[in-house]
């Protein structure tokens, strides 16, 4: 996308300078708003031409069948699959009774800008409709951050070159009509036309459709109302159908008379509230939308985001490309938590429909990072989604003969919907991943009270699982096995070492929350057995290691497993999920995605020096990186053992997978924790922050460990603790820490403690980057950064 020629690189918007139907399904998630609770594709108003229709409520879905060849034990009957609700952003608009369709008649000009700062789509577009009449369009677009429920649009029209009878047809429609869905049939016929009418209402100015689905049973309401601005004689009226609430504005425009109208959209559903109870609620959310006033919105919109970019920008000097992806990233993970008050935050946000809007793992391993020292009450309430989900996860796992609670790989509401075994069932560890984010967030906020409640329940579930999920051998060392590690090309694995070390972590965590909450801890069952079954396991964890090659396994033996012939493999057969069989993967030396590496990251204090850089070295050969998760890791952990400028690339991945549209499927919506690692890529590693959280010693001391790519001569960045605001600002030679508000705050730099103290920044000189040899990437899987691409040109 960014490297169109219709998009610029600037430091705070995304800007499109013209229409491209080759890259409209792109355009339609990189321009989505959301926050967190509403979703809106960034659609043309008028609806056509559109590459993917898409408004959306989080935990809005569908269920349908899930197919076997075979059924067995355990596997889950059902899918769920994220549905296209109510769109309340269409205004189409006819010019001389010319429908106004861009690809017909002459479009003069088309530009689009997404504002990180103001949180509005903007638009503005110059068409000669069929009949030759000309028109410049303007449109502004949000999703409300301060009100919820609400979405609003301005859209406004004017003849340039003569009288044009005009008509704006503002609608709420369901069931849009969405391109044919590839694959499970099943799923086809859940989002196709998922919504039974209930309601409809057009009066006045004011529109209403509630719906129903058949098989989730959800109720869905969504409400308009209208400012209109015109010239005299501009009239209007309102029809409605069983899927179409519309109102129809017509007006006589001559050059320098705009049409102007403003609508406001309210959206609410659920599974228990009744009909009169719904449209009471949009009725009376768009209510207040009205009185507030677009302008008012807006004001608000700014004020929101300027809190959180006080918090939470981070400043790239040396390339623009990555300074723009910054901010875009930043800006569409707040877009995908910031509202959703306990629900979940789904792989795509709200921005597509991609991986079935599910929820996975990547939440709390990538997401919930960047939102902890961000937006911190964002991870409270996705953590108290996951924290409504336990009765299921506990009936989950005891239907597989566990103890505690199973979390699901992939969920929507709760229930599992991975039919695949081996990468979904057999992924334990996304359990020990909610764990650390409970255990991440209590310590970045000192939150008490969710730690005694939200946080202990999630502890003590997790790890009872463990324990009943692992056992000791005659040696006494505690073994888990049958295990998915975040690699899902090495499957139903013996002792995973990411998989082991989160599970300890996770075990250690619980035993520490339920000794500092005994009360609770009864409540629970919890009694001084249990806690100290749970230390004994984690003392006595198994960690794969290879003493001949000096490197820690990511599982039991598979340094002895044959090696992938990647010489052989041509470029076009990556991912090789698609072009080689499950079987020949997971008997491999191959890696899909960070897997040891991600466990350094998570579990640093696990690690000698020379225990990273010999690990990176050996899994940066076998890694393939056919996942978007897993760029971000790597970047880290290259800047870390000193590959500076193999780690900027990495950056650029990160930072550019859904800009660039790296794989080719952005069009579904965008790669929500590919966003946040750019992030992490940025303050983990070129900034070296590291939270030595399972580390008894230390455990709350933050540490940085900054260092530069040639390439940056500035980063800069700003973490939230414990009601301070740290600004860390890292130069070529030195780094200066500064507390810009706060009580005196104590961090590592480099490994030395510096305690740091509002009104007096602390400069700290940065040491050069260890000597070591450059690790190699598998044929053809060396990443390059765009910026580094090309050669230098002559002078």
């Amino acid at each position: 996308m960014i490297t169109h020629p219709s998009y610029t690189v600037e430091p705070w918007s995304l800007r499109e300078t013209g229409l491209n139907l080759d890259v409209l399904a792109q355009s339609e998630s990189v321009f989505a708003l959301s926050n967190g609770h509403i979703g809106w594709r960034g659609n043309l108003d008028e609806g056509e031409p559109h590459g993917l229709p898409g408004a959306y409520l989080n935990g809005v879905h569908e269920k349908h069948p899930l197919p076997y060849a075979e059924a067995g034990y355990g596997y889950p009957e059902s899918g769920q699959t994220m549905i296209n609700v109510t769109d309340g952003k269409v205004v189409r608009l006819l010019v001389d009774d010319h429908p106004c369709d861009l690809r017909y008649g002459r479009l003069l000009s088309h530009e689009r800008v997404l504002d990180f700062r103001s949180g509005v789509l903007s638009r503005t577009a110059r068409w000669t409709s069929p009949g030759g009449r000309t028109v410049r369009i303007t449109s502004r677009r949000l999703v409300s951050f301060t009100q919820r429920a609400v979405a609003a649009v301005v859209y406004q029209v004017e003849p340039e070159d003569g009288p044009a009878s005009v008509a704006i047809q503002s609608e709420l429609v369901a069931n849009e009509q969405l391109p044919r869905a590839g694959g499970d049939p099943r799923v086809a016929a859940a989002i196709e036309s998922p919504l039974t009418a209930e309601e409809r209402y057009a009066e006045d100015t004011r529109l209403r459709l509630v719906h129903r689905t058949e098989r989730s049973a959800l109720r869905v309401g969504a409400a308009a109302d209208h400012i209109v601005e015109g010239p005299e004689g501009t009239r209007w009226s309102a029809q409605c159908e069983a899927d179409v609430s519309r109102l129809t504005v017509t007006a006589d425009l001559t050059p320098g008379q705009p049409l102007r109208l403003v609508k406001f959209v309210a959206y609410g559903w659920s599974a228990e509230r009744s009909l009169p109870s719904m449209h009471d609620q949009v009725d009376g959310a768009v209510a207040v939308a009205v009185s507030t006033g677009w302008d008012g919105l807006v004001a608000a919109q700014r004020e929101y985001l300027d809190r959180f970019w006080a918090g939470a920008d981070v400043v790239v000097e040396g390339d623009a490309q990555i300074q723009q992806a910054v901010r875009f990233a930043l800006f569409h993970v707040l877009q995908a938590a910031a509202r959703g008050e306990n629900r979940a935050i789904p792989a795509k946000g709200l921005t597509g429909t991609g991986y079935d809007g599910h929820s996975f793992w990547d939440t709390e391993s990538y997401v919930m990072p960047v939102l902890t020292f961000t937006a911190p009450e964002a991870v409270a309430s996705a953590l108290r989604w996951r924290h409504s989900t336990l009765p299921a996860a506990r009936e989950r796992a005891r239907q597989l003969g566990f103890a505690g609670a199973m979390f699901p790989w992939r969920t929507i509401e709760g229930a599992e919907c991975s039919a695949y075994w081996p990468a979904g069932t057999a992924a334990f560890h996304i359990n020990a991943d909610i764990a650390l984010a409970v255990v991440r967030y209590i310590a970045a906020t000192g939150d008490g009270d969710f730690e005694r409640g939200v946080g202990l329940d999630l502890l003590v579930d997790t790890a009872r699982l463990w324990r009943s999920l692992g056992h000791h051998d005659p040696e006494g060392v505690f073994h888990i096995d049958g295990v998915t590690g975040p690699d899902e090309y090495s499957a139903i694995a013996r002792d995973n070492l990411y998989t082991n070390l989160m599970a300890r972590q996770n075990l250690l965590a619980a035993a520490d929350a339920a000794t500092r909450h005994p009360d609770r801890a009864d409540e629970l069952g919890v009694d001084d057995e249990e806690a100290a079954g749970w230390r004994d396991a984690a003392a006595r964890m198994a960690l794969p290691y290879n003493e001949e090659l000096g490197v820690h396994e990511q599982s039991a033996g598979f340094t002895h497993f044959q090696r992938w012939d990647f010489e052989a493999t041509p470029p076009e057969n990556y991912p090789l999920l698609l072009n080689y069989p499950y079987f020949d993967l997971y008997r491999k030396q191959v890696v899909k995605q960070a897997d040891v590496v991600l466990a350094m990251l998570e579990c640093p204090y696990a690690f000698t020096e020379e225990d990273k850089a010999r690990n990176f070295a050996y899994y940066e050969a076998l890694t393939v990186r056919d996942s978007s998760l897993s760029a971000a890791c790597q970047a880290v952990l290259a800047a870390e053992t000193g590959h500076l400028r193999l780690a900027y690339a990495y950056l650029g991945e990160a930072a550019l997978m859904d800009l660039d549209d790296l794989e080719h499927n952005t069009r579904d919506g965008l790669h929500i924790a590919s966003l946040a690692g750019t992030w992490i890529a940025l303050v983990g590693g070129f900034g070296g922050l590291r939270w030595h959280l399972g580390h008894h010693e230390r455990p709350d001391v933050l540490g940085f460990a900054p260092r530069l790519p040639e390439t940056l001569s500035r980063l800069v960045f700003t973490v939230q603790l414990r009601g301070r605001r740290l600004k860390v600002d890292i130069g070529p030679a030195q780094v200066r820490y500064r507390l810009v508000d706060g009580e005196p705050l104590t961090v590592l730099h480099h490994g030395e403690p510096v305690t740091v103290t509002a009104g007096a920044p602390l400069d700290r000189p940065i040491p050069p980057a260890p000597a070591r040899p450059e690790p190699q990437q598998p044929r053809g899987r060396r990443p390059e950064h765009p910026g580094e691409a090309e050669e230098p040109q002559e002078p």
